[in-house]
């Protein structure tokens, strides 16, 4: 995986919806669930939502943790 786009997970605001404001990484499971079913969005957005509901689904949300917790 790319480090840049784990990166972005952590440092990236979901601009819209019942969740703008909050990091990509800590967007609920059952949220990017269901923006699974509807289809993601098209561009970055849609690859990151994508991307962190693959890690999300697999128990991968460990990889982040370092991340987050750097200065």
């Amino acid at each position: 995986m790319n480090p840049e786009i784990l990166k972005k997970l952590i440092a990236t605001r979901m601009p819209y919806g019942k969740y703008k404001g909050t990091l990509i990484c800590d967007i609920p499971a059952y949220y990017l669930e269901w923006y699974q079913m509807q289809g993601f969005p098209k561009g970055e957005m849609g690859m990151l939502l994508s991307t962190m509901f693959e890690i999300k689904i697999n128990g991968l949300d460990y990889l982040l943790t370092p991340l987050k917790h750097k200065p």
